[in-house]
């Protein structure tokens, strides 16, 4: 819509252009009306011609930083930033990962990316094979993924794609036979904002893995490792030393998590998530929030031997105490799982120990876990 000063502009352009003739040309000899009427021409139509310009103009955005390429870990986050040009105050971007399909970054429910006062934007984005940013306006509704992306129209100004960047190559270490990729991303395990140092995961001498909470400024930096292949359907088995040293709001879980279809999700987890006077362990399939899903224990302390036997519609879960290879009679705890049940897809075995975010109860000091041995029979 023209603005008020624009149509009058305009408005005194066509009465200039209408004169008559052979009144600008008995006006050339007056030099006190030819002057005037020539600049008050010249500037409305240069005044009118800008006006014009800018309302056509079309917006643009691009992506400055782009993120390495990844495998869509949703547990893992990295920056990604951009500038837009002829953008209005009121349209925001919408960010997507590709991986297998595009999903909405940097999540579902939070997934508006505000443009600042310079005309740059920035967020974080959870990695992918390609990374794809669109200045929308307010009608646009992002989906949670899509298999293609949309074209500029209607909602969508302008759409900007990237491929991901070089590969941040992982450290991987050897741990009971195994390879295991060492997470040095942060992520928000915790229900908080966690970071996860390299360094803080190793074996020693004995071939033992030692998994540690450390200062890093003024963070925590967490400790994980996962399998860099899935094992699918048996039994998996870990020895873990005494953990009976952990703060209330220090995690040790091991679980499976598949990165590229539904989470596939089982966990054995050590803690008391912030809270004293909880018991410190439990054994879950998620979802969670499924009261039957979860199940809550005492481990003891000392050397503890943990499983899950993964079968088609079952998973067996037991803690016996030290570092027997066989589940005895005496388990400290046992439970069975019958609903709820996944089955195998892409699924690799994780073990991280992060810090859970409470207030009441922070963590305090520094932590560390010694997993003697992990075992898997099919």
């Amino acid at each position: 819509m023209a603005t008020p000063l624009r149509s009058r502009f305009r408005a005194l352009v066509g009465q200039i252009s209408d004169l008559p003739a052979r009144f600008l040309s008995h006006a050339a000899g007056r030099s006190e009306i030819c002057p005037t009427a020539c600049a008050i021409l010249f500037l409305a139509v240069a005044l009118s011609g800008c006006g014009l310009s800018q309302a056509h103009s079309t917006p643009s955005i691009e992506i400055t930083r782009v993120p390495p390429a990844g495998e869509g870990d949703p547990q893992a986050v990295e920056p990604i930033e951009g500038r837009v040009s002829g953008a209005r105050p009121d349209q925001r971007i919408v960010l997507f990962a590709r991986s297998g399909v595009w999903w909405v970054q940097p999540f579902a429910l939070q997934p508006f990316t505000a443009i600042q006062p310079d005309s740059t934007w920035k967020n974080s984005t959870h990695p992918g094979s390609a990374y794809a940013a669109l200045l929308v306006d307010s009608r646009y509704r992002p989906p949670l993924k899509s298999d293609v992306l949309p074209h500029p129209g209607g909602s969508v100004l302008a759409v900007a794609t990237a491929g991901a960047g070089t590969p941040v190559p992982l450290k991987t270490i050897q741990f009971s036979g195994y390879q295991w990729e060492i997470r040095g991303t942060a992520g928000d395990a915790g229900f908080a904002s966690n970071f996860y140092g390299p360094s803080n995961a190793w074996t020693d001498a004995g071939g033992s893995l030692h998994l540690r909470i450390a200062r890093q400024g003024q963070q925590w930096a967490n400790a994980e490792v996962k399998l860099t292949r899935s094992l699918g359907y048996g039994s998996y088995r870990f020895v873990v030393r005494d953990v009976s040293h952990l703060e209330p709001a220090a995690v040790l879980s091991m679980f499976t998590w598949d990165d590229f279809g539904p989470p596939r999700e089982m966990d054995i987890e050590i803690s008391q998530w912030g809270e004293p006077e909880d018991k410190n362990a439990q054994y879950v399939i998620q979802p969670y929030v499924v009261p039957a899903n979860t199940v809550r224990f005492n481990a003891p302390a000392g050397t503890v031997t943990y499983w899950i036997d993964w079968q088609p519609g079952r998973a067996a879960f037991r803690t016996v105490r030290g570092s027997s290879s066989m589940p005895r009679e005496d388990a400290v705890f046992e439970h069975v799982f019958t609903s709820g049940i996944p089955s195998p897809g892409n699924e690799r075995i994780h073990v991280n120990l992060y810090v859970f975010e409470n207030k009441r109860h922070p963590l305090r000091e520094e932590s560390e876990v010694i997993i003697e041995k992990f075992e898997f029979l099919p």
